[in-house]
């Protein structure tokens, strides 16, 4: 099964066999658990349900104690039966679901920034700083008023930054640490340290 939960750690930059430097992002992948495998005939759908994590008991309720006292739950689906071919209670590590040289798929909640301006959101250029200009140097500009009597719907303007769920596809996993669950992926992923990542194989 090509999936795993995992947090990010950190980012480094790793060495290839011709010395050129790649930034890399390392990923705690720890251990995960199959807590249930649900099929078409019962639950109406084929998903495998995996857990991440630990969580104080106090913290779990009464209807998911028997499941154990995971954080995080996610569902994998595949069309792929082999991938399905899972039992429940299974314990999924690091190098059970990748290798070296696998193309995967990274799902992360990026970093909220709030309330943000248009240079910062949308990479708006600002307006000039010189010839008598005062306060045109991060604004907007115009946004067509009078073209039509109204915003229209997708306009470019300031508002909430981040904290919205990215992927990030075709990334290449280029090590993985057995021995602490380590899952080392080429380049940059979303979220800030301890985001929760779903991994997928491509």
């Amino acid at each position: 099964m090509k999936f795993i939960l995992a947090t990010k750690e950190y980012m480094t930059q790793i060495f290839d066999e011709e010395g050129r430097v790649h930034p890399a992002t390392v990923l705690n992948a720890g251990p995960n658990t199959v807590t249930q495998v649900k099929t078409e005939e019962k639950d109406g759908y084929n998903a495998v349900q995996v857990a991440f994590g630990v969580r104080k008991e106090s913290r779990v309720n009464k209807a998911q104690r028997p499941k154990g006292l995971f954080r995080y739950f996610r569902e994998y689906r595949s069309k792929n039966k082999e991938d399905m071919a899972v039992a429940e209670g299974a314990v999924i590590n690091v190098d059970d679901a990748f290798v070296v040289g696998d193309k995967i798929m990274v799902s992360g909640l990026a970093k909220a920034k709030g309330h943000q301006g248009v240079i910062k959101r949308h990479h708006f250029a600002g307006g000039p700083r010189t010839h008598g200009q005062k306060h045109n140097e991060r604004s907007p500009g115009s946004i067509g008023g009078g073209l039509r009597s109204r915003v229209p719907k997708g306009m470019k303007m300031g508002g909430r930054t981040g904290g919205r769920l990215v992927s990030v596809k075709n990334l290449t996993v280029v090590g993985i640490n057995k021995e602490k669950n380590q899952l080392i992926v080429e380049g940059a992923i979303p979220g800030r340290t301890g985001t929760l990542i779903e991994v997928r194989g491509l």
